[in-house]
């Protein structure tokens, strides 16, 4: 890759240069390919937001090229998205909008204005590490809940019913009540196009089976004259440039304050989004990108969806992988797509008219379905139960609250969850082992109410007289009285009686002002039993943390170890000095 300048908000074309000239055909012939599978989904993703059919075509122009110029990955595809989708429909259906009509469009983009704000204050305050608190286990259960959501809202379309307003639950219900109502027309194109894109799958994944369903559903739709069977069309698609400018709405505080909440729940998953798939694409090719400057990218390319008639667009891990399995290695097959698009936006919007809804349920419903993601799901519950429990509540909360409320809850779940962990860390002592010579036993956890903790067996000492207590956690407000704890009933228990006591502290990273007078209670304590107070492995940061807090002050001069060994030694050299005496 070029080289990349960090201080710099905009540099350009680092997804493109340099480009070798044996690179331009294939990233060429990978941007048709792109263009033919993404075409028919993006004019599926505008059912799920809920905007005109066209608009899923303008999500390949200006937003592609803008993150294909500004963007620091040369993998990912940006576009249209079913996540940040169904983010656009479930807070304009709450605005009592009238679904696909103007002002919905406006208001669809305002919030890809208010996410392209959003970025780019992260790019300019380097918050690029904010994708981080969407963890992979909240991504997968939250994509499982949109997909889920998804298909389950395209059965109507796909059976010829009347769609329905309300949640998933009512969807679902109003489907199984209205069965008898279905349009078998419509149920045949649904499963015939089903069975195509399936199909095409099986035989390869670069064969463009939605397209290759998508016009044979038009040339059936034509031929049979379907719609005189209760077939429902597309109707009416607008042919040429689309009409850019600010969105054309009443500009106010109020305003601002309906959809910010919805911009920052966007703002979150296309920043994790984006980040995870760009990380992965480049891990695979050994490239290294700015997330930074990555942002910027994601920043203008929603701009260019605000300003060109279209909703907020996000980082595509299948379009990502459809580019890279297609042989693309830079952001010239998103150029390629774009223009593609525009000749499909000037010559061919006409045959697009004729498109049975149907098909185009059943090609979302494929979307919606390659979401539901059992496998990972199966895998972190056999790996990670706890992590578990909150994908399967993120994948709830889509499918029976809301998309916008469950990223919020997500993100708190799994703070929550990592508090928990550094809350009831698995400390340990070190000790010795005639096999392998030190090696960690673990201390039983402190119970939750009253009672002794599972302490190990009395005298496990790496000398007797010596002990080594492992914390395996930062230390902070959350953990100080499991430290206190710990270190008062392991010295109260210990056989022969201490003389050495020491915090191997090689995974503490961190010491907060509750921590430091914790530190300050366990040598007291220590003192006052006649027990010295040492630390081996004590970083840099911490070191300068405890001269902070003056915690330094009140051990001895050498009191700080650089290794287990040099404890053992010196403390084995000053026993011997004291029975020499």
């Amino acid at each position: 890759m070029a080289s990349q300048k960090p201080g710099r908000i905009l540099a350009l074309f680092q997804g493109v240069l340099p480009l070798p000239g044996e690179q331009v055909l294939p990233d060429i012939l990978a941007g048709a390919t792109l263009a033919a599978l993404a075409l028919p989904e993006v004019l599926g993703y505008t059912k799920i937001a809920g905007t005109p059919v066209i608009t899923g075509i303008y999500t390949m122009l200006l937003p592609m090229l803008l993150y294909g110029v500004f963007g620091a990955s040369r993998h990912l595809v940006v576009g249209a998205d079913s996540a940040t989708a169904a983010i656009v429909a479930a807070c304009l259906s709450g605005l009592s909008l009238v679904r696909g009509s103007a002002e919905w469009l406006a208001m669809a983009q305002v919030l890809a204005l208010l996410a392209a704000v959003l970025l780019l204050l992260a790019r300019v305050l380097r918050l690029g590490f904010l994708a981080d608190f969407l963890s992979r286990t909240v991504l997968t259960g939250f994509l499982t809940g949109v997909g889920i959501q998804v298909a389950v809202g395209q059965l109507s379309d796909m059976v010829g019913l009347p769609s329905t307003h309300g949640g998933t639950a009512a969807k679902l219900l109003n489907l199984i009540a209205h069965a008898r109502e279905a349009n078998l027309p419509s149920l045949g194109l649904a499963a015939a196009t089903l069975a195509v894109i399936l199909g095409a799958h099986a035989l390869s994944k670069k064969v463009p089976g939605a397209l290759i369903a998508v016009v044979g559903a038009i040339f059936t739709a034509s031929f049979f004259h379907l719609d005189r069977l209760g077939v429902k069309l597309l109707g009416s698609v607008p042919s040429g440039l689309p009409a850019f400018g600010l969105p054309h709405v009443f500009w106010s505080r109020t305003l601002i304050q309906q959809l910010l909440p919805t911009a920052a729940a966007m703002f979150v998953v296309i920043l994790a989004q984006s980040a995870a798939t760009s990380r992965a694409f480049a891990a695979i090719e050994n490239e290294r990108f700015d997330e930074n400057t990555d942002i910027t990218g994601l920043a203008l390319a929603n701009l260019g969806a605000a300003l060109s008639g279209t909703f907020v667009v996000n980082g595509s891990p299948t379009k990502t992988q459809m580019v890279h399995s297609a042989g693309g290695r830079s952001q010239l097959a998103q150029f390629a797509a774009s223009f593609i698009a525009l000749l499909v936006l000037l010559f061919l919007t006409r045959p697009l008219e004729l498109l049975p809804e149907a098909a185009l349920a059943a090609i979302i419903f494929r979307i919606g379905f390659d979401l539901v993601d059992i496998r990972g799901i199966r895998g972190i519950f056999s790996t990670r139960p706890s992590e578990f429990w909150i994908a399967l509540v993120t994948a709830l909360t889509v499918v029976f609250v809301g998309v916008s409320q469950s990223i919020m809850l997500a993100v708190v779940l799994s703070l929550l969850d990592h508090t928990r962990q550094g809350y009831r860390p698995h400390n340990s002592l070190v000790v010795r082992d005639e096999a392998h010579g030190l090696r960690a036993q673990p201390i039983g956890a402190r119970p939750h109410g009253d009672g002794k903790p599972g302490l190990p067996p009395s005298g496990l000492q790496v000398e007797p007289g010596l002990m080594i207590y492992r914390f395996t956690h930062s230390i902070y407000y959350a953990n100080t009285e499991l430290l206190l704890g710990q270190v008062t009933d392991l010295v109260a228990a210990a056989s022969p009686p201490l003389q050495w006591f020491c915090i191997d502290a090689a995974a503490i990273d961190d010491v907060d002002f509750t921590g430091a007078a914790a530190l300050r209670a366990v040598h007291d304590t220590l003192q006052r039993a006649g027990v010295k107070l040492i630390f081996a492995h004590v970083s840099d940061d911490v070191r300068s943390t405890l001269e902070k807090y003056r915690i330094t002050g009140l051990l001895d001069k050498d009191a700080l170890f650089d290794s287990l060994r040099a404890v053992i030694h010196a403390y084995t050299r000053t026993r011997g000095s004291s029975g020499a005496k």
